[in-house]
C-alpha cells in the first residue's frame, strides 16, 4: 500500500482548487466571447440582451445568498462537487437555448449557470483560506488568478473558433463537455467536513461586531462593489463595446477581450508579491486608479491601439479587487464564512445591477458613455481603500495618530 505524504496531499488539494477556479473562468469566457453572435441568434436588441443577462445576475445572487448556509450545513467538498456539476448542466442549457433561438431559455440557462457558481463562491474561498493557513503562505490571489487564466484560455479559444466560423451553439456545448472529467477528478482531492464546524466554533470563540454593524466590513463592501462592477462590466459588455462602440469586427472584439483577461491574469499572479511588499491599502488604491485610467481612455479616446492598451490597464486594475476584499473580510471578525458571504454578495450585486443598467444606458447613450458609471464607482473605491487594511496595520496607524483603536 502506497502512503502519500501530507505535503503531497496538500499539493493535490491546492491544484484541485486551482482547477476549480480555472473552470468557471473558462466557461464564463466561452459564452461571453460569443455575445455578438448570441445576440444575433436570439434576435434581440442591446437593451433586450441586458434583460437576458439579468438571468445570470438572478442566479448569481440566489446562489451567493445561500452559499454560507450551504457550507455550514454540508461542508465545502459537497458544495463544490454539486455546484460544479450544476454549472456544466447550465452550459448545456445555453447550447440548447441557442439551438431553439429562445431568449427565455437562454436566460434560464444563465440562471442555472450563475446560481451554481454563486453557491460555489464561498466554498472555494473558505477552502482556499484553510490551505493558506496550513501552508502559511498567501495563495488566494493566485487561486483567483487561475480564474483569470481560465477566462484568458476561454477568450483565446473563443477568438479562434469565431474566426473559423464554428457555431456558438457547438462551441458552448463542447466547453461544457470538456469540464466533466476534471471536476470528477479534482473533487477527490478535497477533504470532507471543512466548513461544517465553523458555526459551533464561532459560538465558543471570539465575539466580534455583528457584520451588519461593522463599518469596516461595510466599506470593504463598497470596494468590492466597485471593483466587481468593473470586472463584471467587461465580462458582459466588452466584446460588444469594442464592436458597437469602437467599430471592431467580432473577431477583433474577442481579441480585445483577451487583452482584458490577460491583464486580469497578470495582476492576480503577481499581486501576492506586491501585497507582501507594500500593503493591501496601497495595492487596492493603485489598482483602482490604474483601472480608472484604462476605462477613461476607452470612453474618451477613439484610437484603435489605445483601446487595446486600455483594456489591459482595465484588467490589471480590476484584478485584485475581489481576492483582496475576500481576505480583508475574513479578518474583520469571527465566522469567516458569513463575512465572506456578505462581501461576495455585495460583489455579486454588481453583476445584478450592472448588465441591465449598462444595457439600458447603452441603448440610449451608447455603451462608451454608459461606462462612465463604472469609472465613477472605481474612483470611489480608491477613496475608501483604507478599509481593507489588516488589523495589525490599522492598530499601528491608530497609535501613530495618537489614539487607540
Amino acid at each position: 500500500m502506497t502512503v502519500i505524504s501530507p505535503r503531497k496531499i496538500l499539493q493535490r488539494r491546492l491544484w484541485a482548487l486551482f482547477m476549480f477556479f480555472f473552470i468557471p473562468g473558462l466557461l464564463m469566457a466561452s459564452w461571453a466571447t460569443r455575445t455578438p453572435a448570441i445576440r444575433d441568434i436570439l434576435s434581440v436588441s442591446t437593451a433586450e440582451m441586458g434583460i437576458v443577462l439579468f438571468g445570470l445576475s438572478i442566479g448569481s445572487m440566489s446562489g451567493i445568498l445561500c452559499s454560507a448556509w450551504l457550507v455550514k450545513r454540508f461542508g465545502t467538498r459537497t458544495v463544490i462537487r454539486t455546484t460544479m456539476c450544476c454549472a456544466i448542466v447550465g452550459m448545456m442549457l445555453l447550447s440548447v437555448a441557442l439551438w431553439f433561438a429562445s431568449p427565455l431559455a437562454f436566460a434560464l440557462g444563465l440562471t442555472v449557470f450563475g446560481g451554481s457558481f454563486g453557491a460555489a463562491e464561498v466554498a472555494i474561498n473558505v477552502e482556499g483560506a484553510a490551505i493558506e493557513q496550513e501552508m502559511n503562505k498567501t495563495v488566494l490571489p493566485m487561486m483567483h488568478g487561475f480564474y483569470s487564466l481560465g477566462t484568458l484560455a476561454g477568450a483565446g479559444i473563443g477568438m479562434a473558433l469565431t474566426a473559423t466560423g464554428l457555431a456558438a451553439t457547438t462551441h458552448i456545448l463542447l466547453a461544457a463537455l470538456v469540464c466533466i472529467a476534471p471536476v470528477l477528478l479534482g473533487i477527490t482531492a478535497i477533504p470532507d467536513g471543512n466548513g461544517r464546524n465553523v458555526a459551533g466554533e464561532t459560538k465558543t470563540g471570539e465575539k466580534g461586531l455583528p457584520f451588519y454593524r461593522d463599518m469596516q466590513l461595510m466599506l470593504i463592501g463598497v470596494v468590492v462593489l466597485a471593483m466587481a462592477f468593473a470586472e463584471g462590466s467587461a465580462n458582459d459588455w466588452l466584446p460588444l463595446l469594442m464592436v458597437d462602440g469602437h467599430g471592431f469586427s467580432p473577431t477583433s472584439g474577442s481579441l480585445i477581450y483577451a487583452g482584458f483577461t490577460l491583464g486580469m491574469t497578470v495582476g492576480r499572479f503577481t499581486g501576492g508579491w506586491f501585497i507582501d511588499r507594500y500593503s493591501r491599502v496601497t495595492v487596492v488604491r493603485a489598482s483602482a486608479l490604474l483601472g480608472g485610467l484604462g476605462i477613461a481612455l476607452i470612453i474618451f479616446v477613439d484610437v484603435d491601439w489605445v483601446a487595446g492598451v486600455s483594456v489591459v490597464l482595465w484588467g490589471l486594475g480590476a484584478s485584485l479587487g475581489f481576492p483582496l476584499t475576500i481576505s480583508a473580510a475574513s479578518d474583520t471578525g469571527p465566522d469567516a464564512p458569513t463575512r465572506v458571504s456578505v462581501v461576495a454578495t455585495t460583489g455579486y450585486l454588481a453583476f445584478l445591477v450592472g448588465p441591465p443598467l449598462l444595457g439600458f444606458l447603452g441603448e440610449h447613450y451608447g455603451l462608451r458613455s454608459a461606462m462612465l458609471v463604472v469609472l465613477g464607482l472605481v474612483m470611489i473605491a480608491a477613496l475608501v481603500a483604507r478599509a481593507v487594511a489588516k488589523p495589525d496595520s490599522q492598530a499601528k496607524s491608530a497609535m501613530e495618530n495618537g489614539y487607540e483603536r
